[in-house]
């Protein structure tokens, strides 16, 4: 059974890459690919976590659609916007409160279980903000000994 913790994240600036896609035409890897190499322009940041950022529309999860697209972000936190580079933009996580999932491995059922399972089961429902992985100094890309944040963002009924 899923046991998330619930944290209330203060506001987050964040910097980085952004693209729209779908789970159908999915571009997280080319985004990422995109990144990596520009990460090191940014000269203010307050530690060595990534962020994967899903902002989708306030209709996204009615009538579920693997088609419909959302923007997905990958960033890193930073203190302040000041000397952003060129080719990047800024984006702020909203404070709020979230259930933080703790997953290891590169199975993604985990996502169907959180939306089907836990959060129907629990006394929260979705949150419109960003939802995200943070990905920490554990995370592997491709490894199944990788471990990384799953962070959904959640409310009181």
């Amino acid at each position: 059974m899923l046991k998330p913790t619930l944290v209330t994240l203060p506001e987050t600036k964040l910097v980085g890459k952004k693209r729209s896609m779908s789970l159908i035409d999915n571009q997280t890897q080319a985004l990422w690919q995109d990144f990596m190499p520009k990460r090191k322009g940014i000269t203010n940041r307050v530690d060595n976590d990534f962020y994967s950022v899903q902002n989708y529309s306030t209709d996204y999860f009615e009538n579920f659609n693997p088609a419909k697209s959302f923007v997905k972000w990958a960033a890193v936190a930073v203190d302040t916007f000041e000397n952003i580079p060129n080719d990047m933009e800024s984006f702020i996580l909203p404070t709020g409160l979230y259930a933080v999932f703790e997953h290891k491995g590169i199975d993604t059922a985990i996502f169907q279980q959180i939306f089907t399972e836990w959060l129907p089961n629990s006394t929260y429902i979705l949150d419109h903000r960003p939802h995200f992985e943070l990905l920490g100094e554990k995370y592997k890309n491709g490894d199944p000994n990788s471990e990384e944040q799953i962070w959904i963002p959640i409310r009181q009924q």
